[in-house]
């Protein structure tokens, strides 16, 4: 567990390991889900979703989660607003769903007024925010940011909160991540 508001209901930001051959019933999302499979298979339904996957399933949607060989996925639950209504599948792996954007390589996942989701490759040295941000949550999936001499690895999530300046820079071999932006702004109750 990340982060979680909330009792049973909880709007939740997690990383769940799924043992090889697990299986949960079907179930509903009331406040929708977010995964980004992370290693392994992930599989919904008759669906199979290999580690750079990303999902979404909006509010209302329901599931019945599986992984054969087992996976490690980053989920996020009741973060949607209840009228949004769009399923997302994106193969991040894909080349095609990659663009470069200045001086960087972003695959992006998911655009809505209050929302940007995406991944972004940096180069050694690069730097990830140009000034203050809106909110912004982001996971180290390969290589690591370095801020105010601290480094930050593969598995590392932080949250930073409106109105935040930080100075984070791409490490030395360079870095992978998970960026969603602007949510903040407007928290989903639960």
């Amino acid at each position: 567990m990340l982060d979680r508001v909330g009792a049973e209901k909880a709007r939740a930001t997690s990383i769940v390991r799924y043992a090889p051959d697990s299986r949960f019933p079907r179930h509903p999302h009331p406040g929708g889900e977010e995964i980004l499979v992370l290693s392994g298979t992930f599989s919904e339904d008759d669906q199979h979703y290999p580690a750079g996957w990303y999902m979404r399933n909006p509010p209302g949607s329901s599931h019945a989660p599986s992984s054969h060989e087992g996976a490690i996925i980053f989920v996020k639950l009741w973060q949607m607003p209840p009228n949004e209504s769009r399923s997302v599948r994106i193969d991040t792996n894909n080349p095609s769903n990659w663009q470069l954007q200045g001086d960087r390589e972003v695959c992006p996942l998911f655009s809505a007024d209050a929302e940007q989701v995406c991944l972004q490759r940096l180069a050694a040295d690069d730097t990830l925010f140009s000034g203050p941000v809106d909110g912004a949550e982001l996971l180290v999936l390969a290589g690591s940011l370095v801020a105010d001499g601290r480094t930050y690895a593969r598995g590392s999530w932080l949250r930073l909160p409106v109105g935040d300046a930080p100075h984070f820079t791409a490490g030395a071999q360079g870095v992978t991540l998970y960026l969603k932006t602007d949510h903040l702004l407007n928290v989903v109750g639960i």
